[in-house]
């Protein structure tokens, strides 16, 4: 019956719980910690205290959404406007601007102000500091002076607020990381007699990063000699803080290595048990953009998580494309092994 149906419908691979039980689990999807692409995959669920993020209030609008930011932007101006106009209409009302501003002698407090729209378009000219000369307070209405002296304060404070918030959001270098490259894989091998864990990074743009940083962790669950489980345990992966080598002259691509020493979380591990752990690297580089880095505009820290499957018994091969691998052999001892000999 099977081969009696179409071609397509043999190759789809329909996802149930038999499919799941019999597929082969090296091929299973593992979810990430750390994409790519740089984004972090873990959301923030079940929070109950949302009351927290309005104590930060501007680092809660900065870090909207766009679309958030725009309409938060637009309607904050409206209803600041809407108000204030509500409350020049007020004070015409009750002084009786709007039944006598026809009078002759009558000496009303804004002048051809006659209706709320006209209060409204009174307040965004006030605001905004248009002044087309067609509306204007008089003198003999000290509610009036007292009102332009507040809404001319509070509209200063929105207006640092709302636009401080635009322009740190048009400032964030987020797209500035699209243009560094890690390469695919992470290699490990031998160099200088030592086994290494190295992989490449580089830069596309001719604007250089200023005082570039990296540092690596290592995401694995760990059972501690207590008996406590820890799912997602972060361990430092040493790329040169000793030294001096995790500050980067960032101006053409550079090869990353990890001295795989008994201070290194792979130094007991074989080749066979790497291909059977569930471990992801993620690898962190932070520094200033050149074009901004007279007002410190910090570089957002730009993540890549390398899974067990990206990570081979390779050698990094020096005429192939900078962010690839040649495959040569590499020695399935581990490091602790292979250095036996060499303490004896």
């Amino acid at each position: 019956q099977v081969k009696k149906l179409p071609k397509h419908l043999r190759e789809a691979q329909i996802s149930t719980e038999r499919t799941h039980l019999i597929s082969d689990p090296a091929k299973k999807p593992r979810q990430r910690y750390v994409q790519k692409d740089g984004k972090c995959n873990v959301h923030h669920g079940n929070v109950q205290e949302t009351y927290r993020y309005l104590s930060d209030l501007f680092t809660t609008l900065v870090d909207l959404r766009w679309r958030l930011s725009l309409f938060i932007f637009t309607l904050v101006y409206v209803v600041n406007w809407l108000f204030f106009g509500f409350l020049w209409w007020l004070i015409a009302l009750i002084r009786g601007d709007l039944v006598h501003a026809d009078e002759e002698g009558w000496t009303p407090c804004v002048e051809n102000l006659n209706s709320f729209v006209s209060a409204f378009l009174f307040s965004i000219e006030t605001e905004t500091t248009i002044g087309y000369g067609y509306r204007v307070i008089t003198e003999k209405c000290p509610e009036g002076i007292i009102l332009l002296l507040v809404q001319a304060i509070l509209g200063s404070i929105v207006n640092a607020m709302m636009v401080g918030c635009m322009f740190v959001k048009i400032s964030q270098p987020k797209n500035r990381a699209e243009t560094l490259m890690f390469s695919h894989n992470a290699v490990i091998s031998v160099r200088d007699n030592k086994m290494c864990l190295m992989f490449r990074v580089g830069d596309l743009r001719n604007s250089h990063i200023v005082e570039a940083s990296i540092r690596a962790k290592l995401i694995r669950s760990q059972q501690t000699k207590e008996g406590e489980f820890i799912p997602l345990n972060q361990t430092d992966i040493n790329i040169g803080f000793d030294t001096g080598d995790d500050r980067l002259f960032l101006v053409s691509p550079l090869i990353i290595s990890h001295e795989i020493n008994e201070k290194s979380p792979f130094w007991e591990m074989t080749l066979a048990q790497m291909e059977k752990e569930e471990f992801e690297i993620v690898v962190i580089l932070e520094g200033m953009v050149e074009a901004t880095a007279p007002v410190a505009i910090m570089l957002p820290a730009h993540s890549v998580g390398y899974l067990t499957q990206a990570l081979n018994h390779l050698s990094l091969h020096r005429q192939r494309p900078w962010h690839h691998a040649g495959v040569m052999s590499s020695p399935s001892l581990t490091a602790r092994q292979r250095s036996i000999p060499a303490i004896q």
